[in-house]
């Protein structure tokens, strides 16, 4: 089975989490884009959304769906958004898109967090995808090299992207993650860090991933 089919499996299995009527958190990334088909198809299924990038507002405004701002939606019931990578214990790396920090703040704003994503983003140890690492502009080198002292790696600068906080990404290279919430809070430390791809500290409570033998489950 295709990523693409497997990505879309996972999308139709979260509708299932939303409760009618309500206000959900909306994701970023190719995953997530397949989610907001499922909801265009039935737009009144939610009050609203709250979104974690310009480019999710856009495609959820395109269905025809209001997107409130956080502070004025207060608390979610629901946040559901994909994953570069997953262990069994929910923690995830995120961030291949650029939205890390506002995916970090709906997270953390929302009581049940659904990750989608095609079963190949299950992994052993995470660390095979670049762990994004979201910098004000001033501390960059300074913060790569805090970076290579602190957890070793290779940070690299995504070039020619700036984050929709006005903020560039360095991707670290060459990890083996073993202990997430350790990693997290260590890079949470450095000045001029505002946030990192791992979701450790608040990782995902249910994780669906579509594959050839239809949707797993996995819930922390």
């Amino acid at each position: 089975m295709s990523a693409d089919a497997g990505k879309r499996q996972a999308a139709e299995a979260a509708m299932t989490y939303i409760d009618n009527g309500s206000i959900i958190g909306v994701g970023t990334g190719s995953t997530v884009n397949v989610f907001i088909e499922c909801l265009a198809r039935d737009p009144g299924r939610i009050r609203a959304a709250v979104s974690s990038s310009e480019a999710s507002t856009r495609l959820l405004e395109d269905a025809g769906i209001e997107v409130m701002d956080l502070n004025h939606a207060g608390p979610l019931d629901l946040y559901v958004d994909g994953a570069d990578e997953s262990n069994r214990h929910l923690s995830l790396i995120k961030g291949g898109g650029g939205a890390l920090t506002r995916e970090k703040i709906i997270a953390g704003a929302s009581r049940r967090f659904v990750c989608i994503a095609d079963d190949s983003k299950l992994v052993g140890t995470l660390g095979a995808f670049p762990l994004p690492v979201e910098v004000i502009p001033m501390a960059r080198s300074f913060v790569a090299r805090e970076i290579v002292k602190r957890i070793g790696g290779q940070p690299e600068l995504r070039e020619r992207f700036t984050t929709d906080n006005g903020n560039v990404i360095l991707d670290v290279r060459n990890l083996e993650i073993a202990e997430p919430v350790k990693f997290e809070r260590t890079l949470n430390d450095i000045p001029g860090v505002v946030t990192n791809g791992l979701f450790a500290l608040r990782g995902a409570d249910v994780l669906l991933l579509g594959g050839a033998d239809g949707v797993q489950t996995l819930e922390a």
